[in-house]
């Protein structure tokens, strides 16, 4: 059976909340079922904004995930909140552009540091770390394909901004080349 949860979590303007609607569509896209819920609320104002992804290929019981397989860390406030509550054995993407690969838990996780900022930036735009770091996990955890996720990209992009698909895409590819 097919089944990944994941938290994803960084900071405010990082694009958390874009990657996981992103993750979601693209589970659906790929014929799985799907639950997405942004957390908003104080965390937002400096601290950790964060949201939960479930894909099965099974019903899913409960959206609300306290013990994920899976993290994605865009900053070090969300991998000190997180990183403890990931599942033994489970995979962590971290931004090691703002992360210290040293405070992953490697005994317990799989964990693959990429550098997204740098990344990001040596494609042309940092705000482009968040597809970077989309990328890596799809590869990662290889859950759904990651033409599942270029193709669901549209859905999550304003049209007014669909000129940056390409490159949306290219920095999706490029975190998918990191892990691989």
């Amino acid at each position: 059976m097919r089944y990944m949860d994941s938290i994803i979590a960084g900071f405010g303007g990082q694009g958390v909340m874009l990657i996981g609607n992103l993750l979601a569509y693209a589970g659906m896209k790929d014929g799985l079922n799907v639950t997405y819920i942004p957390v908003y609320g104080p965390e937002m104002r400096g601290g950790t904004a964060n949201c939960t992804v479930v894909l099965s290929g099974e019903d899913i019981g409960s959206p609300i995930i306290h013990r994920p397989k899976s993290l994605i860390a865009m900053n070090r406030p969300s991998l000190d909140k997180f990183q403890p509550r990931v599942v033994d054995g489970g995979i962590q993407i971290i931004n090691s552009s703002l992360i210290d690969m040293e405070l992953a838990d490697t005994e317990r996780l799989t964990c693959y540091g990429v550098p997204c900022n740098e990344i990001a930036d040596e494609l042309g735009n940092t705000r482009m770390a968040n597809m970077v770091a989309i990328g890596a996990f799809v590869q990662a955890t290889q859950i759904i394909p990651i033409e599942a996720v270029i193709d669901s990209l549209e859905n999550v992009i304003s049209p007014r901004y669909h000129k940056l698909i390409p490159a949306n895409t290219e920095a999706i590819k490029a975190g998918a080349k990191h892990v691989s």
